[in-house]
């Protein structure tokens, strides 16, 4: 069914365009000129000027860019290009497409949680056996911290559990009124191939009021972006492989599923199964920009934090030709991963 596709397109405009926008915006703020803005990448299929600014629409959907103008400007401060603004105005312009992906995930989060609520922390059931109970755990009790960090939704225990090698846990956990302490060693079970620690919580949303809707959508931005990062160490150290990078043909394929598995359960299901999916995605691709890689916006901000600290701009032969680097990099990575998308397709 083509609409499923059509959504899949529609959502990573929609991120790519919110990510963009963040750059555009604060630019703007601090008087910077963005000489073009495009959402997509191949020909031009449509395009307006606007004051200094030429908006377009590529033909094909995947990425876009805010390109700065004037950037030989550099010497005449009168000018409003990128590099003869104040370096803070520039580390606000760079960090803003990433922040308005956590906005968005934060916005999303809102509707889906509001709408269907969300899987708090107290306990509903301890198997027999295992490591909870063994830690004294019982039915009804509220965890409240779990690994040295707060934790307010189910899956962010799930997530902390999942990654342990074996090692003790400290819990604190409320019964009764009352705020109780106790080490959990989690086990690795042979059924779920995961650590677990044997607790079972409630399969019943629950409905939130205004101020819990705001708490638990930031608890769930801040579930995706700690489990981005932890995808990207898992990566890094050889636990996942390049294999198993996707792109935004992987991401389409996975809208699809998405799609499907949500369908038979009415267009409201759908809805929020996609919005869920897209918070995923765009705290990803927050995570992913702030990357120290130097086509990516992180890579920018270390140049520019440099800068700050040195108060001189790194030599910009030196930064031109790192970053030409990493954009070639990049483009490698990218042809690499798409290839593998299709593959995956038809494997």
């Amino acid at each position: 069914m083509i609409l499923k596709y059509v959504l899949a397109i529609i959502m990573i405009c929609v991120i790519v365009l919110v990510h963009e926008t963040g750059h555009y915006l604060i630019a703007r703020m601090n008087g910077i000129v963005a000489k073009e803005f495009f959402i997509g990448i191949g020909p031009t299929i449509w395009k307006k000027q606007k004051g200094e600014t030429l908006f377009s629409v590529k033909a094909f959907p995947f990425g876009g860019a805010c390109v700065f103008g004037n950037e030989e400007d550099v010497e005449d401060p009168s000018t409003n290009s990128y590099l003869s603004a104040n370096v803070w105005a520039r580390i606000a312009t760079i960090f803003a497409g990433p922040f308005f992906n956590f906005l968005l995930a934060f916005v999303c989060s809102l509707f889906v949680i509001g709408a269907t609520g969300y899987t708090g922390t107290t306990v509903v059931e301890v198997t027999k056996g295992s490591p909870a109970e063994e830690a004294g755990l019982q039915p009804g009790d509220l965890i409240t911290r779990f690994d040295g960090a707060k934790v307010y939704m189910y899956g962010e225990i799930t997530f902390a559990t999942m990654y342990n090698n074996g090692e003790p846990v400290e819990v604190v956990y409320k019964r009764a009124g009352k705020t109780y302490h106790t080490t959990v060693v989690p086990k690795y079970d042979e059924d779920y191939k995961r650590m677990m620690i044997g607790i079972t919580f409630s399969a019943g949303d629950t409905k939130p009021t205004a101020l819990e809707t705001i708490k638990y959508s930031y608890a769930n931005v801040r579930y995706w972006i700690k489990l981005s990062v932890q995808s990207i160490k898992m990566l890094f150290t050889g636990i996942v492989s390049v294999n198993d990078l996707s792109g935004p043909v992987g991401v389409a394929n996975m809208v699809s599923d998405v799609y499907d598995e949500a369908s038979g359960y009415g267009i409201r299901v759908v809805i929020y199964s996609l919005l869920d999916f897209a918070i995923l995605i765009t705290a990803n691709l927050g995570v992913m920009n702030l990357l120290p890689f130097p086509a990516l916006d992180g890579g920018k901000l270390i140049f520019l934090f440099i800068e700050a600290i040195r108060k001189k701009p790194v030599n910009r032969e030196v930064e031109g030709m790192i970053s030409f680097i990493g954009v070639v990099l990049l483009l490698l990575l990218m042809v690499f991963v798409m290839y593998n998308d299709i593959r995956k397709i038809f494997m």
